[in-house]
């Protein structure tokens, strides 16, 4: 039947879109990235004024 044809594409578009946000979501959150911290070793020397 040609008339359900839109709607047939209509459920494998939604069905597509949901799997492409499932292996999105997925991809996403599966890698655990260490957040790189710069030491910085700044060596503060503190003047005491003598008024």
């Amino acid at each position: 039947m040609p008339q359900m044809a839109p709607m047939n594409w209509l459920t494998l578009f939604i069905e597509f879109s949901f799997v492409f946000m499932i292996i999105n979501t997925m991809n996403f959150f599966s890698f655990n990235y260490t957040i790189q911290s710069k030491v910085n070793n700044k060596y503060l020397t503190k003047i005491n004024w003598k008024w």
